[in-house]
């Protein structure tokens, strides 16, 4: 870039020289004009000729080279050289626009690990990350980046994942804790057991995804590419058709009167500013979403995803947290403390999700002498002997074949009754809870004109119609097996318009046949996720649903800057193409037709790149 810059200045001072400075020799004077030329057109000219030993004629190369050198054959030596040199600054501006796009996703590029510290007998090895195997131990120190996903095994540190997830604060890890590659370990010295192979890892999925995103083009684009492959031949065509038909059929005109309109027509005909700032757009708005976390997997979901309609939601780790935890402890006639530990004994044993909440709630040491004995009553509950108290933990039947009176609770979520020694003691309520940020997501979705919000899922009626009710959901249709969920998506499918789309959020994992079918699949907090970076057509990279909001304001702003760079570019072209071919405009309004139109249309496709997280 900085090469072609320096050549456009040395151009720029001889084109200056040649049109100000009287040498009193003509010749003197053209031949200035021919080296300026060749310093910013010789690049050109390889380009044309080289293109058509290939087969590709009609090109921007060839129409700059055929008009350049027409103006040279019929005298017009200053529009020759300013037409090249203009388009040269234009090409300058592309450079710069296509640069300022790549750096907005660089930061992304730069998650590539260089190396793995290996443990192997005894010694630490700094080898390839391709080399590491599952279940071998690597060593992380401070600034390093983090080569493969894991589980800390020694340890305990921060972590910057801002290339990964957009998120600007750190993330504490420590022992236990899983750890994805690609993040960069802040302080702390680090032991991870490798749990994927390099290819498998995700930061090696996410280059593979984003290196990939541009061959998936949108409408716009390959609409462009044809427009391009068509209207090129057809306007070299009309321009050799006015250098040579008005000169036999009208009097008094001359050829090089309808020649130098015909190449003026060939200037203005070139449809850079179409092809190069329509793909610029989608490129800069894939950029700018993997900076706020959003993996688009080509410009052509970035296209659909600005006509959503309808957005369907899974519940689980989606708007909920997909976590149980305690969210009350309601006691009768002892301490809340204490009906908590009466109970965390009594699931000691449990491997269950509630019984791993209730302990988690408690978080002290447990004394398992004691626990004297328990036994799991399946679709019960726990009976139990904790110490000298007999103790019954579990749901209404429980209760009811014990004799045991309970108070009904009405709040929604799993309801662990407790009764101790025949005494009914209160109960423990344990419910998935909703994401802090879901409700304000579905509130912005609304305001983005999205015409229905819908929720999936597998739960009870009572507690999906609840967290449906609390977001201010359209619909929700509950205790959904897969299959039932498919048969949703696709009578859902069947109620947006001919152009809306349909976009389905779930976690990937177990919604992998949903994704597929939907017309955008989003993969929410895909981050690590095989099946979610596999199945989506975009990855959420957070647990965020405000992101997708988002995605769709950026998807939206692309399409607006899209839309006005093609019909900004095609009014202007075809306007002076009119005053071209009836010999009312110059080479010099041709060129900024062409090339003046080109600079403004990227520089406004560079503004996606300044769009901001509004969820």
């Amino acid at each position: 870039m900085r090469k072609k810059g320096i050549k456009i200045i040395i151009a720029l001072i001889l084109f200056l020289l040649a049109m100000t400075i009287n040498f009193n020799n003509e010749m003197i004077t053209k031949v200035i004009f021919i080296i300026a030329y060749l310093i910013v057109g010789l690049e050109i000219l390889k380009k044309a000729l080289r293109n058509i030993t290939r087969g590709k004629v009609f090109d921007e190369n060839f129409l700059m080279s055929v008009a350049t050198i027409g103006a040279f054959a019929i005298g017009e030596f200053p529009e020759a050289v300013a037409v090249m040199l203009f388009y040269q600054v234009g090409e300058l501006f592309q450079s710069y626009a296509v640069d300022k796009s790549r750096k907005s996703i660089s930061s992304l590029m730069n998650i590539r690990p260089d190396f793995a510290n290996v443990e192997r007998e005894e010694k630490i090895e700094k080898v390839d990350p391709d080399e590491v195997k599952i279940g071998e131990i690597i060593v992380v120190k401070p600034g390093e980046k983090v080569p493969l996903d894991g589980i800390v095994v020694e340890g305990k540190t921060s972590l910057d994942t801002k290339a990964l997830t957009g998120e600007s604060l750190p993330r504490e890890i420590a022992e236990n804790d899983e750890i994805l590659s690609g993040s960069i370990n802040l302080n702390g010295v680090i032991k991870i057991k490798v749990t994927k192979e390099y290819g498998e890892s995700t930061v090696s999925k996410i280059l593979d995804l984003v290196e990939n995103a541009s061959s998936k083009k949108s409408k716009s684009e390959n609409f462009i590419t044809k427009f391009a492959e068509y209207y090129t031949p057809i306007v070299v065509i009309i321009a050799v058709i006015l250098a040579i038909v008005p000169p036999l059929l009208i009097k008094d005109a001359t050829f090089s009167d309808w020649l130098y309109r015909a190449l003026s027509f060939l200037v203005v005909s070139c449809p850079c500013a179409l092809v190069i700032s329509i793909p610029l757009s989608f490129f800069g708005g894939i950029g700018g979403a993997s900076k706020m976390g959003v993996l688009i997997k080509g410009s052509n979901y970035l296209e659909q995803l600005a006509n959503t309609e309808i957005i369907v939601f899974d519940k689980t780790g989606t708007l909920t947290e997909g976590v149980f935890e305690v969210q009350k402890v309601h006691a009768i006639d002892m301490s809340e403390e204490e009906l908590l530990r009466i109970t965390a004994y009594a699931e000691n044993y449990s491997n269950h999700p509630i019984s791993l909440s209730v302990k988690k709630a408690y978080n002290k040491e447990i004394d398992e002498k004691q626990i004297l004995n328990t036994q799991e009553i399946s679709g019960h509950g726990i009976v139990a002997k904790i110490g000298n108290q007999n103790v019954l933990v579990g749901n209404e039947k429980l209760m009811s074949e014990n004799n045991i009176k309970i108070t009904k609770c009405e709040e929604v979520g799993t309801i662990l009754n407790v009764a101790v020694d025949g005494k009914y003691a209160g109960y423990i309520l344990i419910a998935d809870k909703i994401k802090k940020d879901s409700k304000n997501a579905i509130k912005s979705l609304k305001k983005n004109n999205i015409k229905q919000t819908v929720m999936l899922t597998g739960d009870r009626k009572n507690v999906g119609e609840h967290v449906a009710k609390e977001l201010g959901l359209d619909k929700v249709y509950t205790e959904l097996l897969p299959d039932g969920k498919v048969e949703k998506v696709e009578s859902l499918l069947k109620e947006k318009s001919e152009k809306g789309k349909l976009a389905f959020v779930g976690d990937g994992i177990n919604d992998a046949p949903v994704l597929a079918l939907a017309d955008i699949g989003i993969a929410m907090g895909g981050l690590g996720s095989d099946a979610a970076i596999e199945a989506a057509d975009i990855v959420l990279m957070t647990d965020e649903p405000s992101k997708i909001v988002d995605a769709i304001h950026l998807s939206k702003k692309t399409m607006r800057i899209v839309k006005e760079n093609i019909i900004f570019a095609i009014v202007i072209k075809v306007l002076v193409l009119v005053l071209s071919a009836f010999g009312l405009s110059t080479m010099w309004e041709a060129v900024f037709a062409d090339v003046g139109v080109s600079i403004i249309a990227i520089i406004n496709a560079l503004r996606v790149l300044r769009v901001k997280n509004r969820g």
